[in-house]
């Protein structure tokens, strides 16, 4: 069976050191819904953080990583896996930055979702449960 490419909005490999030289096995996919970690090389672990569930995001670059052209991305979320997702040593990383807040606004407008809808909800909680 054959492999389908899936489109995705923008792909980042995390760089080693400040050589920026991309010796690591961890890619960053920004997906229309979703953001895809993938990890390893003898073993492969793949995550995802649902975009409408990312709360915020913050962008960084030390005095090293501006001489490499490297950034990083913060990303704190109400995933379980991931609350604080921290994207090290990327290339283009303000645009990843820019490109991330893009989608998780535009994948909020389309589940109608505000910000103050996902704060303080517990995802353990049952909203149907009957009160007597």
């Amino acid at each position: 069976m054959a492999k389908k490419e899936e489109n995705y909005i923008m792909r980042e490999r995390k760089r080693w050191g400040f050589l920026g030289i991309p010796w690591t096995f961890t890619v960053y996919t920004l997906k229309e819904k979703k953001l895809v970690i993938d990890k390893g090389f003898f073993t492969t672990v793949k995550n995802e953080i649902l975009l409408y569930r990312i709360l915020d995001l913050s962008y960084s670059r030390t005095l090293g990583q501006k001489i490499c052209g490297l950034g990083t991305v913060t990303i704190y979320s109400k995933d379980k896996t991931n609350p604080t997702l921290i994207i090290k040593n990327i290339r283009h990383s303000n645009d990843f930055y820019e490109a991330i807040s893009d989608a998780v606004e535009k994948d909020r407008m389309r589940m109608k979702m505000r910000q103050s809808e996902l704060i303080g909800i517990d995802d353990d909680h049952d909203f149907y449960e009957d009160t007597e």
